[in-house]
């Protein structure tokens, strides 16, 4: 695919493009030089996006079963009974 530059350094993303690395209007893209003659550009996707992207992303990492959220609450609220044990010293 070839685009052309504009006189105002604008360049057009073709369509098929645009769709499968999800760019549209607002999305900041990042250019970098990627040797002699290369130029890179990668789309810079929202914080929101990127969370959506990692959700889960390190579940198989998890034994079968393992709950890591509840076994932060137990173990703070054991920290806290803990604490109140100190304090009543």
């Amino acid at each position: 695919m070839t685009t052309t530059v504009t006189e105002s350094n604008l360049v057009s993303i073709p369509p098929e493009i645009a769709r499968e690395f999800g760019i549209h209007p607002g999305t900041q893209l990042d250019w970098t030089k990627a040797g002699e003659g290369v130029i890179s550009v990668k789309p810079r996707h929202k914080r929101g996006e990127l969370a959506r992207q990692l959700l889960g992303a390190g579940r198989h990492l998890l034994r079968p079963g393992a709950d890591p959220i509840s076994d932060l609450i137990r173990e703070r609220e054991t920290d806290d009974r803990l604490e109140r044990t100190d304090e009543r010293r």
